[in-house]
C-alpha cells in the first residue's frame, strides 16, 4: 500500500481524504495556495507545500506545480478530490508517464467520459438511455437558435467541459438562447479553459438521480445504488439523499445495470458517478458521467458502510474489489445539506468574508439519528472569493426517511454561523416543508416553492411557543444576573408586532411553567444558555430544541429553523406603547441597480444619457467563478454609472442610477 499520498485539492474534500489516509496509516502531503496557508487541511496534513497565489489558475490548476510537489516530498500517488484537475485526462496521463499513481480512473476512461458530447455517443452505444439533443459543436448564437427551434424549447445550454453547476443555462425562447449561449461560452472558457457548448432537450419537471459506481483494475465494476439530487439552485446541487424516494426496486436495478454497463465499456477502475435525468413516471435518461468522487458521496457511504475514498486508494494500488454486487445492501436513509456562504434572503448570492462564529452539531449517534459533518473550515477562517463558497456538508442518517429528515432538521438547528450570509435557514425550511417530507421532488423545487425568493417561513404554532419560551427564559436569566429579579408573573411577549399574554410560574423542580392567555401551558426544562451565547438550548414539553439568539437593545432576535422574529418581553402597559410606534420608512432604491454581491465588474454596457428598456442587461458581475447578469427592472434614462469594467465592488454598491 502507498506510504504517502499528495492531495491536489483544498477545503472539506482535502480534510475528508486526510481522515481516510490516517485510518489507513498513510502519510499525507497537502498542497496549498497563498489564500489557504492557514487552512484546516494544511494543519491536519503531515506535510504541506505552497504551490502559488490564490487564483486556482495560478495554483491548484497547474500540473507542473503538483508534479514538482510530488517529487519534492516523495509522495507515491496523487488524490485530486473533485474539481480542479480531478477530471483532467492529460494530468492523469502525465502522472502515469512519470510513475506517479493517480487515485482516480485511467486517463482513457476520463477522456471518453469527460467530454459530454462524446460520452453521450458512447452511452448510446452501451445501451444507455439518452436525452434528445444536438451533440455537435455549435459556433454562433444564430446557429444555436436554429438548432433549438429544430429540437423545441425548453433547451438546456451546457458547456462540454462543464461541471459543478457552472456553464449551464435553460433557454425558453430565441432571445434566451442567444444571450444564454454567449454567457455559457464565456463562463466555460473562464472556468474550464474550453468554450465548447452543446444543446439538449430540457425535461419538464425532471428529477436528478445518479448511480455511484466503483471499479478496479481487474475488470470488476459494482454500483452502490442511487442518490437523489433534485433540490438544486442554478443547477448546483443543494440537498442530496440516498436512496431516492422515487425509485422502486425494478427501476433501481435497471439504472444500476446501465451505469455498470457504461463503466465497463470504458474499463472504469475507480469511483465514479453516472448521472441521469428522471421523469416522474420513472423514465430516465443519461446526462453525463463524472469520472471522480462526487461532493455528495457521504450519503452513499452512510447507507452502504463503504468508504469510497479508501476504495479509490485500494483500486489505484491495484487491489481487486473485496465485495461483489450481491454483498451490497441499502441500510437506512441519509440526507446531505450543503452549507454555503451565500445569503438566501438576497437571492442566494455569494457572501464572502470571515467566519466569525462557527458552532457545529455534535457528530455521531444522537437521539434516533446519526450526524456527520464534513467541513474544511474553522471558526475564524475566511471564505475567499477565489473558490466555491462551501462551508460544510452536513449529513444525517436515520432508519427511515422521516427519521433522516427530522435528524437533519435538528442538526441544522445545532449549527450556528456568523460573520457572513449562509443558507442554513433555507435548508431548514426545506426540511420542514410537507412537499419535501412527502418525497415529491423535482429540479424546479426551489423555484416552485419559493417563486418570490426566500424570505423565511412564518412561525408555526409550535415555533411561536419556542420563541415565547426562549425569550422569557433569557429575560429571567439576565434579570437574575443583573441582580434585579422580578416577582412579576404576567408578561406580554411580542413576536414582531403580535402580542402574546403569558403567565410565569415555577414548579417544585424550579422548571418554568408558562401559561398562555390563549390557553395551554408550556413546560421549559434543561435550559442551557447564558448571556453571550448565540444558541439557546432547552426542552419544551420534553422535546429538545435549539434556537439561534441575539440580544438587542429592546429584546431578542430569535431564529428557529426558518422562522425568525424580533421578540420582546414587556410589561402590559409598555406593550401598549409599542403598538403605537410608527413604521420606519424604507430607503427608496427603485431607481438604482445595486451590486447584489461582492465581486468584479465584467462589463457595464450602458452609458450616461442612454435610454434603457425593461429587461435589458445593465451590468455583469463575476463572483465565485459565476457570471451574474443584472437587468433593468423598468424603462429609464441612465443618470450615472458607478463602476467600470474590471472594478471590484461590494454588496449594495450602486452600479447604475436612472434619472
Amino acid at each position: 500500500m502507498f506510504s504517502k499520498i499528495l492531495i491536489a485539492n483544498r477545503g472539506e474534500i482535502a480534510v475528508r481524504i486526510i481522515k481516510t489516509c490516517r485510518k489507513m496509516g498513510i502519510q499525507t502531503v497537502q498542497v496549498y495556495s497563498e489564500a489557504d496557508a492557514g487552512s484546516l487541511a494544511v494543519e491536519m496534513a503531515d506535510e504541506a507545500v505552497l504551490i502559488g497565489p490564490a487564483p486556482a489558475a495560478q495554483s491548484y490548476l497547474l500540473a507542473d506545480k503538483i508534479v514538482e510537489a510530488v517529487r519534492q516530498t516523495g509522495a507515491q500517488a496523487v488524490h485530486p478530490g473533485f474539481g480542479f484537475l480531478s477530471e483532467n485526462a492529460g494530468f492523469a496521463r502525465r502522472l502515469r508517464d512519470e510513475g506517479i499513481a493517480f487515485i482516480g480512473p485511467n486517463p482513457e476512461a476520463i477522456e471518453a467520459m469527460g467530454d459530454k458530447i462524446s460520452s453521450k455517443k458512447l452511452a448510446a452505444e452501451a445501451g444507455v438511455s439518452t436525452v434528445p439533443g444536438h451533440m455537435g459543436l455549435i459556433e454562433t448564437p444564430d446557429e444555436a437558435v436554429t438548432i433549438a427551434n429544430e429540437i423545441g424549447y425548453p433547451i438546456m445550454i451546457k458547456a462540454s467541459a462543464g461541471g459543478g453547476g457552472k456553464g449551464i443555462r435553460v433557454a425558453h425562447s430565441d432571445a434566451d438562447m442567444a444571450e444564454g449561449f454567449a454567457a455559457v461560452k464565456a463562463e466555460a472558457l473562464n472556468a474550464f479553459g474550453d468554450d465548447r457548448v452543446f444543446l439538449e432537450k430540457f425535461i419538464v419537471d425532471p428529477r436528478h438521480i445518479e448511480i455511484q459506481v466503483l471499479g478496479d483494475k481487474h475488470g470488476h465494476v459494482v454500483h452502490l445504488f442511487e442518490r437523489e439530487c433534485s433540490i438544486q439552485r442554478r443547477n448546483q446541487k443543494v440537498i442530496e439523499e440516498a436512496p431516492s424516494p422515487l425509485l422502486d426496486e425494478a427501476t433501481r436495478a435497471a439504472m444500476g445495470a446501465q451505469a455498470v454497463a457504461l463503466a465497463q465499456a470504458v474499463n472504469y477502475d475507480s469511483a465514479g458517478t453516472v448521472e441521469f435525468v428522471a421523469g416522474q413516471d420513472k423514465s430516465f435518461y443519461f446526462l453525463e458521467m463524472n469520472t471522480r468522487l462526487q461532493v455528495e458521496h457521504p450519503v452513499t457511504e452512510l447507507i452502504t458502510g463503504v468508504d469510497l475514498v479508501e476504495q479509490m486508494i485500494r483500486s489505484a494500488w491495484g487491489e481487486a474489489l473485496a465485495f461483489e454486487q450481491k454483498d451490497l445492501k441499502i441500510d437506512g436513509w441519509a440526507i446531505e445539506s450543503r452549507i454555503y456562504a451565500e445569503d438566501p434572503y438576497r437571492g442566494f448570492l455569494p457572501s464572502i468574508g470571515r467566519l466569525v462564529r462557527y458552532e457545529q452539531p455534535e457528530e455521531g449517534e444522537q437521539n434516533g439519528y446519526v450526524v456527520r459533518n464534513d467541513s474544511g473550515v474553522r471558526e475564524g477562517d475566511e471564505i475567499s472569493m477565489f473558490y466555491d463558497p462551501m462551508i460544510a456538508k452536513l449529513c444525517a442518517w436515520g432508519e427511515t426517511r422521516a427519521d433522516a429528515v427530522e435528524g437533519m432538521a435538528r442538526a441544522l438547528e445545532d449549527t450556528h454561523l456568523a460573520g457572513l450570509g449562509h443558507n442554513v435557514p433555507f435548508l431548514a425550511a426545506v426540511m420542514d416543508q410537507d412537499r419535501f417530507k412527502s418525497g415529491n421532488l423535482s429540479t424546479s423545487y426551489i423555484k416552485d416553492e419559493f417563486p418570490d425568493g426566500f424570505h423565511g417561513l412564518k412561525p408555526t404554532q409550535e415555533q411561536e411557543r419556542i420563541l415565547i419560551a426562549s425569550a422569557l427564559a433569557m429575560h429571567e436569566v439576565i434579570a437574575e444576573q443583573d441582580g434585579d429579579p422580578s416577582d412579576r408573573t404576567d408578561w406580554i411577549v411580542m413576536i414582531d408586532k403580535t402580542p402574546h399574554g403569558v403567565g410565569l410560574s415555577y414548579d417544585e423542580d424550579e422548571e418554568m411553567i408558562l401559561t398562555l392567555t390563549g390557553g395551554g401551558d408550556i413546560r421549559l426544562s434543561d435550559i442551557d444558555w447564558r448571556p453571550g451565547l448565540a444558541q439557546f438550548k432547552a426542552d419544551l414539553d420534553g422535546e429538545a430544541f435549539t434556537a439561534e439568539v441575539k440580544r438587542v437593545a429592546d429584546g431578542f432576535d430569535i431564529r428557529h429553523r426558518a422562522a425568525k422574529a424580533r421578540v420582546r418581553v414587556l410589561r402590559p402597559h409598555v406593550a401598549e406603547l409599542y403598538a403605537r410606534l410608527p413604521e420606519k420608512a424604507v430607503a427608496d432604491t427603485s431607481k438604482m441597480v445595486l451590486s447584489p454581491m461582492p465581486g468584479l465588474v465584467v462589463s457595464i454596457p450602458v452609458a450616461v444619457g442612454q435610454e434603457v428598456k425593461t429587461g435589458e442587461t445593465v451590468a455583469i458581475i463575476e463572483a465565485m467563478k459565476m457570471q451574474n447578469i443584472l437587468k433593468a427592472e423598468r424603462d429609464g434614462v441612465v443618470k450615472a454609472v458607478g463602476a467600470k469594467d474590471g472594478d471590484p465592488v461590494a454588496a449594495d454598491d450602486v452600479l447604475v442610477e436612472f434619472g
